[in-house]
C-alpha cells in the first residue's frame, strides 16, 4: 500500500472533524451544529474520494511506464 496523498489525508481530516461537530450537535440539541458536521463529514468523503481517483491515476501511469520499460529491455536483449 502506497503513502495517501493530501487530498486522502484531508479528506480523512475533515470527515473526522465533521464527525465530532455531528455528534456534538446531536448531544447539545444544537441542530446547526449537527447539519454543519454533517456537511463537513460529506466533503471530507468525496476529497478522499477524489484523492484515491488521483492516486489510482498515479498507479496506472507507473504501471504503463513500468511495462514501456520492461519491453524495451526485452528489445535490446533481441
Amino acid at each position: 500500500m502506497s503513502i495517501p496523498n493530501k487530498d486522502e489525508v484531508e479528506g480523512k481530516f475533515d470527515q473526522a472533524k465533521g464527525w465530532v461537530k455531528d455528534k456534538t450537535g446531536e448531544a447539545t440539541g444544537d441542530r446547526d451544529l449537527e447539519a454543519e458536521g454533517e456537511a463537513e463529514n460529506a466533503a471530507g468523503k468525496g476529497q478522499e474520494t477524489w484523492g484515491k481517483v488521483k492516486h489510482g491515476v498515479g498507479d496506472a501511469v507507473d504501471a504503463v511506464g513500468d511495462a514501456i520499460s520492461d519491453a524495451g529491455k526485452d528489445v535490446n536483449r533481441a
